[in-house]
């Protein structure tokens, strides 16, 4: 019998157009991220959940393209059900969820079986950080676009995706703003341009990127702790992958992660971790004596910023 595509009832999902055809997992010896549908590893301490485990599946349709949006969590009872919420409520219907939890020892993992019904795969297992975590959840998207909204952050409102997608053109990167800590602070991203070089122009909270750009630059690299994704960007800059600023807001972050902290210790590793990347990205002899030019002065000056205040 030839699949159908159908909605599934309020008991599963809110208007999540699904499928009981597996998707087609793109095998390419060019591919830099493994693709699958479910975890292979064995051990006792992964477990596991989602429509997919019943058999139901997302894909890209006409004028819908799929979403897929991955939640990174770790301990996070506190905001996770806020940020789960925020996704599922979306008024775009073609959004695929994926939850990655670093084997949680709170009540995260109950509040994820909450909405077993509703995500599309979760697993919760060991990882090695925040960057294996986001690549982990790639690994499981089968989306058209890539979208992380992690526990911290939640989507700014229940139209936010349907407006982004409103404005998609054949660029690769769609950058948007986020609002930032308890008093929303508007942060607007620098942009996809020559100043990436320097500092970062796109907030992760705020984009949403063609998985085909992860296949064909990789994901992130698990060196970083707190800028795994500007390294990401920066490598993205440099390949020639295309962004667009797109002035709308996409979604929340709360003061309470590890790259929000403002003590100066924190402050210098996330600058030295800034610097490495600009190591690792260099690709001219110029390039490097600009960056190494530009890090003489930038630390002095925020040095001097942390003083005053």
């Amino acid at each position: 019998m030839k699949d159908k595509t159908f909605e599934l009832d309020s008991r599963y999902s809110t208007t999540r157009i699904v499928s009981k055809q597996e998707p087609l997992i793109e095998k390419s010896l060019t591919n830099k991220i493994h693709s699958s549908l479910y975890s292979t590893t064995q051990s006792a301490e992964k477990t596991e959940g989602g429509l997919r485990k019943y058999g139901y599946f997302k894909h890209t349709l006409p004028n819908q393209p799929l979403i897929s949006v991955i939640t990174v969590v770790y301990n996070g009872e506190q905001y996770l059900e806020q940020t789960i919420q925020s996704v599922i409520n979306q008024t775009y219907s073609n959004i695929e969820y994926i939850i990655i939890d670093g084997r949680s020892c709170d009540l995260t993992v109950k509040i994820i079986e909450q909405y077993e019904d509703r995500v599309d795969y979760w697993i919760s297992e060991p990882d090695k950080g925040i960057a294996d975590a986001m690549n982990k959840g790639l690994s499981f998207a089968t989306g058209e676009y890539i979208a992380f909204i992690n526990a911290d952050d939640y989507l700014e409102n229940i139209d936010t995706f349907r407006k982004v997608i409103a404005q998609f053109d054949n660029n690769d990167i769609f950058i948007c703003s986020i609002l930032f800590g308890a008093g929303l602070k508007r942060l607007y991203p620098r942009g996809f341009n020559f100043l990436i070089n320097f500092k970062n122009g796109v907030y992760h909270q705020g984009a949403l990127c063609k998985k085909s750009v992860f296949n064909k630059i990789g994901g992130f690299d698990t060196k970083f702790k707190t800028n795994m994704d500007y390294d990401f960007f920066l490598r993205a800059y440099r390949y020639g992958i295309t962004g667009k600023n797109i002035p709308l807001v996409l979604s929340v972050m709360r003061d309470t992660g590890i790259s929000s902290k403002r003590d100066w210790s924190s402050l210098f590793y996330r600058f030295n971790e800034e610097k490495n990347v600009h190591k690792k990205n260099c690709n001219s002899w110029l390039m490097n004596l600009t960056t190494k030019v530009f890090w003489l002065f930038y630390i002095n000056y925020r040095r001097l910023i942390y003083i005053i205040n």
